[in-house]
């Protein structure tokens, strides 16, 4: 395989692979990514400037791996950082490309008490802690359809390979906590999936208007011409797609089957995935996975139902899906809508979102990005539905960890809980404050299967998160019974 490799200072600046932003009134930078033979690999170094999860120990959370016996070393916790508050979690995203103060101060000992644990802190690249490089790369899978991925901790050949597959409208920079972290003791790699990230496609799906009758305007959008180009026939991003496209990944990429993480709609692709080839996956870990994906039936599954609605994410868009498209995509894009999600998943909103606000951002000002969109949307179902993915991988007794945020607002506790009762043997992780992404919002709290209340440093401030572990012994009325025996148990110390 034909590796190309580049070094990076940022990662706001990669020539011809990312789209830069400077403000509101600029012109797009298109990137046409080099399209080659399917074995053409292209990285790049990035420098991804924030905080990193660590899963203290990588055997422990996928339950057991004798390839690996003592997981990550342990690191002192800084002495803090200067406290940057987020810029568009306090309503300041005027400027798309956003600068973080690498400013630190120190921070005094507060003999706080006992009971509650204090972590190591994230690594401080300002005392030398530095996180393991990151190489931005593309690869071929199809014809005009490149899969950008980034990878961390190739040179740790004797080490686990993990997997991390991002949720709707992210990608792979979503991961670069994990990326920088684990990457310095493991093999670690994220994509983009297709239609989503950097995954776009890097030519117009569709041919454009007649000659003569060209609008400069509508000929931007990609995906919206008369006929479909033929290397786009059948192509809709769906979750079959996607599965198809981590298996090619795992296969001819990482080599060897991996531990898979995925979080939202990438938790139910991994799941899906695992269910679909055991064979190649070492276990899966759930970050607040999507139970449910699509409106549209299979047509695998359900043929005739299927054959009563006419369009299904294919390319092009029928003339009142673009309008339609049109209409929401200048609603979704816009810098405002988006601040107001972001604000939506954390909980925490001291949280530092400016760099994931401005990724986004960069995706959706693509040519290809709203009739991506709309393909997505329209989309037919999996083949499997969350709940037989889990039957499967049970049967093949493939290892599942759940971890939740407990203030998510669309996949509620809910329904890991669900997940926790279908699966009683599977250790589940509940931390709060977190919201739909707690590998980013709270990456410091994720450890072993301790209930605790656990404290580290960050942004020149001590932090509190607690996280419930739910063993094979879980039940639905224990947890729901616990909160009531800890007022129980006060009122009996106080009137004692």
């Amino acid at each position: 395989m034909e590796i190309i490799t580049f070094n990076i200072a940022t990662c706001h600046v990669v020539t011809n692979l990312r789209w830069k932003l400077v403000d509101k009134s600029s012109n797009l930078c298109k990137s046409k990514v080099p399209s080659g033979t399917k074995a053409r690999v292209l990285c790049a170094r990035v420098d991804h400037r924030s905080e990193s999860l660590r899963f203290s120990n990588i055997n422990k959370l996928f339950l057991g791996n004798p390839d690996q016996g003592e997981g990550s070393k342990s690191i002192n916790a800084p002495e803090g950082l200067k406290v940057v508050d987020s810029k568009v979690l306090s309503g300041e995203y005027d400027s798309y490309v956003i600068h973080r103060d690498e400013d630190v101060e120190n921070i005094s000992g507060s003999g706080e008490p006992t009971t509650k644990v204090l972590i190591p802190g994230l690594p401080n690249e300002s005392r030398g802690e530095c996180g393991a490089p990151i190489n931005s790369c593309f690869c071929e899978w199809k014809p005009k359809l490149n899969v950008h991925y980034e990878k961390a901790g190739c040179q740790n050949v004797k080490s686990p390979p993990v997997l991390f597959l991002p949720g709707f409208g992210v990608g792979s920079f979503h991961y670069a906590n994990q990326l920088k972290d684990l990457g310095r003791e493991y093999r670690v790699w994220a994509i983009d999936f297709l239609g989503q990230g950097m995954s776009l496609p890097v030519e117009n799906p569709t041919t454009l208007l007649k000659e003569g009758d060209i609008l400069e305007e509508k000929n931007s959008i990609w995906g919206f011409g008369e006929e479909t180009e033929p290397w786009a026939n059948e192509l809709v991003y769906s979750m079959d797609l996607w599965r198809d496209q981590v298996s090619h990944f795992i296969e001819e990429v990482i080599g060897e089957p991996v531990y898979i993480v995925g979080n939202s709609l990438g938790g139910y692709v991994a799941l899906y995935f695992a269910a679909s080839n055991p064979h190649l996956v070492k276990g899966v870990t759930l970050l607040n996975a999507t139970p449910f994906w699509g409106f549209l039936p299979n047509p695998i599954r359900s043929p005739v139902l299927a054959r009563l609605f006419p369009w299904s994410g294919t390319f092009p868009l029928p003339a009142s899906v673009r309008k339609l498209t049109e209409l929401l995509w200048q609603k979704i894009s816009d810098p405002k809508s988006i601040a107001e999600i972001l604000k939506q998943v954390y909980a925490d909103h001291s949280t530092n979102v400016d760099q994931v606000f401005s990724r986004i951002l960069e995706i959706t000002q693509h040519p290809a990005a709203a009739a991506s969109f709309a393909s997505i949307m329209f989309a037919p179902q999996g083949q499997l539905s969350f709940e037989e993915c889990l039957m499967r991988c049970k049967m093949n007794n493939l290892p599942i960890c759940l971890m939740y945020g407990k203030e998510d607002p669309w996949v509620k506790p809910i329904w890991g809980l669900k997940v926790k009762r279908q699966v009683p043997e599977a250790p589940y992780y509940e931390i709060s404050p977190a919201g739909h992404c707690p590998h980013d919002e709270v990456p410091e709290s994720i450890r072993y299967n301790i209930s605790k209340d656990l404290e580290f440093t960050r942004g020149g401030s001590r932090k509190l998160v607690k996280v419930r572990f739910f063993g094979s012994g879980f039940s639905i009325w224990n947890w729901i019974n616990s909160p009531v025996k800890s007022q129980l148990g006060k009122l009996e110390i106080k009137s004692g």
